[in-house]
């Protein structure tokens, strides 16, 4: 060959090399980027088909990730490093021409018509990470300077796989923020625990494009898992039947505390339910603990609908959204607790309004019956026992004593109710209160201000009757601020209203709603049978009124219409 040929041929060589390094730095879609490569080389090689098969880092086999002219199956081919003419390149990291396969004992049939193979190492920051093939169904097809045109093209493709890999890394971790995220905003708005768990199911699903996802707990006993939600299951998985942690694949996974997946679930034999995952389409599994505490909750399933492994990057993304669905399940778990706990509260406040009713309308009658009682007796009736008269008169003597009875038997439950005084933290109480009470004000837009004064003494008290009080007196002021506004709770040390020289301790419950009228204010702390109103501050500030009572404390109720109410609770310190 001439220099003027050689030095042509280098040109058309550069020339179609950078042609081909145009098109395939077009995409940044690592499976568009493939594809691009194999099609280029087999146009530049002049061949029948093509592909480049990647080593899979988690399994050390070789599989195609791309391929044109071959079999639709042929990616399900894999291969160990050294099978085969594309093994055998990927271990010694050297290109391997054959000019006719049927002489090789290294080839691997994908397609039979194929009579010569080349094939060149892909190698990625010094690392072999796969391999460039490109086949001819002709004998001796290709030349030394096809290979060195192929090894050109496995350059440029190893630049475009980096590109599109770390791309890929990217765009997979933004998605991963962009879940978390979401998740984060879902969970912090949602009001039960099932809200939470579809917004994880759903999320996960996306992240990972799996065809469906559930997520399963543990139950009280921590010996069974339950499916609590799911996205795209079908009815048939929703219904099987739980899972013992001993004796099922995800429960090893609970077990462990350790992520695990299956490649294949009909055919590996450790999945329980194969046959419906066959009838459901679903192929491949990765199973992921929910951790909370450093103690497994329950797991969080990904399903595809093709045979696939995962990769570590994969692994290693739904671990991290899974340690933030274990705390935002907790999260929800909690505030369903304080929500019941709230009911509980509401519940006894009932259920003290009763007892206090009882007892006061046991007091009401009491005095007119002992005057009943005291003018039968002194009105002496005696009939002859043959007048009907005479049993009348027995039966109102006995039916008096008998209304006389049921009312010492109330009045003995209400003295029963009698605080039990213990030493009392009230800055403490009121901290709790305030967690109590964080989302309820969240959601009616007040706010609690909270000003504990250091150091406050401690009082003589039943703690869970004076966190009644506190309850009642903070919902009663969330009562009256409907369009939000901010409550004040104040803790001071103060004087002796008897000026005795005892130290009291003052709590007051400041609030920036409608206030109270003077009639309002005159009735708020009285009987229970005198008031009119139907509910909050009526029976509320009558059971506040008795319990400060029963503990030898003073209330102070100060309002004015439009200008919120201000309630001042004194007891002895200690």
């Amino acid at each position: 060959m001439s220099e003027a040929d050689a030095l042509k041929s280098q040109y058309e060589r550069l020339s179609l090399l950078y042609q081909v390094s145009q098109t395939i730095h077009s995409t940044l879609d690592p499976e568009a980027a493939l594809k691009l490569i194999v099609t280029e080389a087999v146009k530049v090689m002049r061949a029948t088909s093509g592909s480049v098969a990647l080593v899979n880092p988690n399994r050390g086999l070789l599989e195609i990730q791309a391929s044109i002219g071959l079999p639709e199956d042929a990616r399900n081919v894999r291969l160990r490093v050294g099978e085969g003419i594309t093994g055998m390149v990927a271990r010694t990291g050297k290109p391997l021409l054959v000019g006719d396969t049927r002489n090789s004992p290294l080839y691997v049939t994908i397609r039979a018509e194929v009579r010569s193979e080349l094939a060149v190492p892909l190698e990625v920051e010094g690392e072999v990470r796969g391999v460039l093939n490109v086949d001819s169904d002709q004998l001796d097809a290709f030349t030394e300077a096809d290979q060195e045109l192929l090894q050109e093209l496995a350059r440029l493709a190893a630049g475009v796989i980096r590109n599109t890999w770390l791309h890929e890394q990217f765009r997979q971790k933004a998605k991963l923020f962009e879940a978390l995220t979401t998740v984060s905003r879902t969970v912090n708005s949602a009001i039960s625990l099932d809200d939470a768990l579809s917004a994880i199911t759903r999320q996960a699903s996306e992240l990972i494009h799996a065809k469906m996802c559930s997520l399963m707990l543990l139950d009280e006993t921590r010996e069974w898992l339950s499916v609590r939600a799911s996205h795209g299951a079908s009815e048939r998985y929703l219904a099987k039947p739980r899972l013992n942690v001993n004796e099922s694949f995800v429960g090893v996974v609970v077990r462990r505390r350790r992520s695990l997946q299956l490649d294949d679930i009909v055919g590996s034999g450790k999945y329980q339910h194969s046959a419906l995952a066959a009838q459901d389409g679903l192929a491949s599994l990765l199973s992921v603990p929910l951790v909370f505490n450093e103690r497994a909750i329950g797991v969080l399933n990904v399903y595809t609908g093709q045979p696939y492994h995962f990769s570590d990057e994969e692994v290693r993304i739904l671990s991290i959204f899974a340690e933030l669905s274990a705390i935002a399940i907790e999260k929800a778990r909690l505030y369903e607790r304080v929500v019941d706990m709230e009911e509980l509260l509401r519940h006894n406040e009932k259920l003290s309004a009763l007892g206090l009713l009882a007892a006061e309308v046991a007091h009401e009658i009491r005095n007119p019956l002992t005057v009943m009682k005291m003018l039968y007796h002194s009105l002496d009736l005696r009939f002859p026992e043959s007048d009907p008269r005479a049993t009348d008169s027995r039966i109102i003597g006995e039916k008096i004593d008998h209304l006389n009875k049921i009312v010492e038997q109330v009045l003995a439950l209400s003295r029963n109710a009698e605080p039990q005084l213990a030493p009392v933290d009230l800055n403490g109480a009121l901290q709790e209160l305030n967690l109590l009470l964080g989302h309820k004000l969240k959601n009616q837009g007040v706010e609690m201000v909270s000003q504990l004064h250091a150091g406050l003494p401690l009082v003589a008290g039943d703690e869970t009757q004076l966190e009644q009080v506190f309850l009642n007196l903070s919902l009663n002021a969330v009562e009256a601020m409907p369009e939000g506004g901010q409550l004040t709770v104040t803790t001071r040390t103060a004087a002796s209203p008897d000026n005795d020289g005892r130290s009291w301790v003052e709590v007051e419950f400041a609030d920036t709603g409608r206030g109270m009228t003077k009639e309002e204010q005159r009735g708020a702390f009285k009987s229970l049978l005198k008031t009119s109103k139907q509910k909050g501050t009526g029976i509320g500030l009558a059971i506040v009124g008795r319990i400060i009572e029963a503990h030898r404390g003073k209330i102070e109720l100060q309002s004015a219409r439009g200008k919120g109410t201000s309630i001042r609770i004194l007891l002895p310190a200690m």
